[in-house]
């Protein structure tokens, strides 16, 4: 199958794309129009929580498609309503608004907290955010977030988002004013290098938020739906916040998101929030399947061995190259490289032959790791010892 040039410049260019047509995936491998596999530990950045075409969502749609698609979401749906009662039953939250993607997530939860602080702080309307952070790419969410330029991309900003240093309280607690309503944070920052907070650091956030009478918010679009070895990533930290967002893994690959909040929080009145596509039932009963075979017993104990072996090959390859090691939870992981060549080894990877490899660079100096949740020891075994002869040819 040749490429299809007239069709590729049919679409917006918005992101260097190299001449190659995903046609089919099954779990950890993809397959390209000529028929090569590529052994994927990208995932469409941590979206793909089970693979490519899970079993279960793939019945779950199939079944769903045949029922219903769509009523509106003026109207109750079962898909819905058992989605909520299964996030609510295993969290720290009371309420459920679904969404299409991890922006609309995070611009409801700056919206809610916003609405909050209009009737329960005299109007105020900050969130407090941090430099490096990535909150999706709506102009209020560009503006929450901490990424280097966004500031003047799109200017001007929306204004109410003063940046703090993660893993920094006192850089917190100087921005504290009147006017401040919430914090908000990814528990592990992804585009910022996969950098997690530390326990010591959300505890003095919950307790700073207390203090004061603040919002506490966790992005979790990257970190949530077992993706760090936990649920939720907050679990890790023994703290309950006020709010939190997912989307990515909560749909297994179909577009789905969910703000989440405490009863005493969920302040929206009718017509505050809203969404023609929201909670449809196609999309949350993807969201079920993916949910259930999530909370399977063992499913999570498994995320975690293959978390530790993963970490483990990670350094050892870090140890022979010289690399600067490891970090992340889970299966979110970065390998810190000694130079700047993380955007050699990713095309390396993916042009190796006979078979290719999908690798993600947020920064020069650092490779990102999110594979399936369900990747296998074998597949793990396999992307290290290539990712060694790739990192050896790149370096020769």
């Amino acid at each position: 199958m040749e490429f299809d040039q007239a069709g590729a410049n049919a679409l917006m260019d918005i992101t260097p794309r190299p001449e190659l047509v995903f046609v089919r995936g099954h779990g950890s491998w993809l397959e390209d129009q000529s028929g090569k596999r590529y052994l994927d530990f990208l995932q469409g950045w941590a979206v793909n929580c089970l693979g490519h075409s899970p079993a279960p969502v793939v019945e779950a749609l199939t079944r769903q498609a045949s029922l219903l698609i769509n009523p509106s979401p003026a109207f109750f749906n079962l898909p819905a309503m058992e989605l909520a009662k299964r996030l609510t039953t295993a969290s720290c939250f009371d309420r459920v608004f679904f969404a299409n993607s991890g922006a609309e997530a995070n611009e409801g939860a700056i919206k809610l907290a916003r609405k909050w602080g209009q009737l329960k702080r005299n109007g105020a309307f900050k969130i407090i955010t941090f430099d490096h952070s990535f909150h999706g790419r709506t102009l209020a969410t560009m503006s929450a977030s901490g990424k280097a330029g966004w500031d003047t991309l799109f200017a001007p900003q929306v204004g109410g988002f003063p940046k703090a240093t993660l893993n920094d309280i006192d850089s917190v607690r100087t921005l504290i004013d009147d006017d401040t309503v919430a914090i908000m944070l990814e528990p592990v920052q992804g585009e910022g290098g996969v950098l997690p907070a530390s326990k010591e650091f959300m505890h003095g956030l919950r307790q700073l938020t207390r203090e004061h009478n603040l919002l506490l918010i966790v992005d979790e679009v990257q970190t949530g739906v077992g993706r760090t070895g936990q649920l939720f990533a907050y679990q890790h930290f023994g703290i309950e916040p006020d709010i939190m967002t997912l989307a990515k893994g909560i749909g297994g690959g179909v577009p789905l998101a969910a703000l989440c909040a405490r009863e005493e929080v969920s302040v929206f009145q009718h017509g505050d929030q809203g969404g023609t596509y929201n909670g449809n039932p196609l999309a949350t009963a993807a969201g079920l399947a993916v949910f259930d075979t999530v909370n399977a017993p063992g499913f999570l104990d498994t995320v975690n061995e293959r978390a530790q072996q993963l970490s483990e090959g990670l350094l050892a390859l870090s140890d022979k190259w010289g690399m600067k090691g490891e970090r992340g939870l889970g299966l979110l992981r970065a390998l810190m490289l000694d130079r700047n060549d993380g955007a050699a080894i990713v095309e390396a990877a993916r042009n190796r032959a006979p078979e290719g490899m999908l690798l993600n660079s947020p920064r020069p100096n650092l490779l990102r790791f999110m594979p399936a949740l369900n990747v296998t020891a074998d597949e793990i075994d396999t992307m290290l010892a290539w990712l060694d002869g790739i990192v050896s040819d790149v370096r020769k």
